[in-house]
């Protein structure tokens, strides 16, 4: 920083000599700044703001002096060392000058005072399609309230117990989990140990720990994975209906890559049916434990049929192994993985059995593709974060996971037995219906023909129910009509709430109420008296 060199005031019984007169403070009336908010801080950087705004509107010119630090720090009830701070700063930056025995000055001021930006200066600029794609998806995934029908909100009996905090505490103070130096792009070893071991256990899935990538979450690993996998003009298979985390990145991200949708029935992906369409693709992406949305898992022969196709084409699959962890009858089928270890790249995540915050999931890739999902995270992020890295490792490695996963599975097999009862109850079969499905975090409920989910969407928000619509999940051609319903920490008499309002936005939309009564409905009231 540049120093500073500024008059003092001279001191009238003391000072009186043939130099006096030199000392004499020369400065300009001060300037009117405006207040400054002291509750905010950092009242250098708002002096420094504030006679930057004075400068650029004319207030203070060219080679106007400033008064001394001492007398502009009296009039504002500054410490002194905050004005010298600011001062120095708009030297640094040019605005100010300063020379020994001359004070400070205004060094550049422009011709006149700057013009008004309008709000509209850039709405002429026309947005690339990337740009209008993004908003897109940015529009369909926005974060929904924390309200029913919210996927994954931790609270109540949801949430971690006081364990997870203790552990923060500890391993964040002093402990692995304190700042340190870059780390493995990999990800801690001790993490990776743990979740191989884990996996092992829960879905049997056949790896050694340096065969796991630690990732921000299922999207970061997808991502990762595709970039990886595909080169420009490569095809893959895709679901449909089918996750739009996935299907968006070859609508933004890897529009230089083919994507052909696969038809999706009660057995899962119709593999017969990939074969016929692109029997020369590149990779297959599925949700073999819990299709998404749909639910249903992807049955045993077609496991089988999905395997051979991969061995036989040289082919990868991409196993997002989507909620497997919360199956309410019965055992979930064992991870494609643990079938064909050498054609499987595994995504799971943290994000929705803990909480979605930690931004934590993992990759299980074969041996051979272990240095190139390392340089490309290298290249995006370098590192996972590493604290909270610490702290999940112990918390699966002391067993608070797996007594996590028993409590959450009791507790959202009553939050779906709360759900599925309401809707039976207060929804009309002939308006919407729920899909079948004995697993997972959500459900979806599939609107009678005629009715716009989105609209019911925007609706249903406007009541406070939070829903999100499947129909875009389709591609345009097959698009059917659905909104799906989260379990999260909810209580019972919050679902029972929730489904009596969505059931008034639905009969309103289906037109099904009285013509007396067909005005738009005051949605954020109903049922609120």
């Amino acid at each position: 920083m540049a120093k500073v060199v500024y008059d003092e005031e001279p001191d009238s019984a003391n000072n009186a000599g043939p130099h006096s007169m030199s000392r004499k403070a020369r400065a300009t009336e001060i300037p009117a700044i405006g207040e400054l908010d002291r509750q905010a801080g950092q009242l250098s950087l708002q002096l420094a703001k504030a006679l930057k705004n004075a400068i650029h509107k004319g207030e203070l010119k060219s080679g106007d002096q400033l008064p001394s630090t001492r007398v502009l720090a009296g009039a504002l009830s500054l410490a002194r060392g905050t004005v010298l701070e600011a001062f120095e700063q708009l030297v640094a930056e040019g605005f100010l000058e300063s020379k020994h025995g001359s004070g400070t000055r205004v060094a550049y001021a422009p011709e006149g005072p700057y013009p008004a930006l309008k709000e509209t200066a850039g709405a002429k600029i026309p947005l690339s399609a990337q740009a209008r794609a993004f908003a897109k998806v940015g529009d369909q995934m926005k974060t929904l309230a924390p309200e029913p029908f919210a996927v994954s909100v931790p609270t109540g009996d949801t949430a971690p117990d006081d364990i997870w905090r203790r552990l923060g505490n500890r391993l964040r103070a002093r402990g692995p989990g304190a700042p340190s130096g870059y780390g493995d792009p990999q990800g801690a070893l001790v993490l990776r140990e743990a979740i191989c071991e884990y996996v092992r256990k829960s879905r049997s899935v056949r790896c050694s720990a340096d065969q796991v990538i630690i990732t921000s979450g299922n999207q970061h690993g997808l991502y990762l994975t595709l970039q990886i996998l595909l080169d420009a003009g490569d095809t893959v298979w895709m679901e449909e209906p089918g996750y739009p985390g996935a299907t968006s990145l070859f609508e933004t991200m890897f529009r230089d890559r083919k994507m052909v949708r696969i038809a999706v029935d009660e057995e899962g992906m119709d593999v017969e049916s990939g074969i016929k369409l692109a029997p020369h693709a590149k990779a297959a992406f599925v949700t073999p434990s819990h299709q998404y949305p749909l639910g249903m898992p992807l049955s045993m022969s077609r496991r089988a049929a999905l395997l051979e196709w991969a061995q036989a084409n040289q082919a990868w699959i991409i196993e997002d192994d989507y909620d497997s962890e919360m199956r309410y009858a019965g055992h979930p089928f064992p991870a494609l993985q643990g079938l064909g270890p050498d054609n499987v790249i595994y995504l799971g995540t943290f994000s929705k059995i803990l909480f979605p915050s930690l931004r934590l999931g993992y990759a299980v890739v074969p041996k051979q593709l272990v240095p190139a999902f390392c340089g490309a995270r290298i290249l995006m992020d370098r590192q996972p974060p590493g604290a909270d890295q610490y702290v999940l490792a112990s918390f699966i490695s002391e067993g608070h996971l797996d007594r996590h996963l028993r409590k959450m599975r009791s507790v959202y097999a009553e939050k779906r037995r709360v759900l599925m009862a309401a809707v039976n109850e207060y929804i009309a079969p002939e308006v919407a219906w729920l899909q079948p499905c004995d697993q997972g975090m959500h459900m979806v409920l599939w609107l009678r023909d005629g009715l716009d989910d989105h609209l019911v969407v925007d609706r249903a928000m406007q009541a406070g129910v939070a829903v999100r619509a499947v129909s875009h999940m389709f591609t345009p051609e097959n698009r059917k009509s659905g909104i799906l319903l989260g379990l999260g920490g909810y209580s019972d008499e919050e679902i029972v709430r929730a489904v009596q309002r969505l059931n008034e936005v639905l009969c309103f939309s289906a037109s099904l109420i009285t013509p007396q009564n067909r005005q738009e409905p005051d949605y954020a009231n109903i049922f609120r008296k």
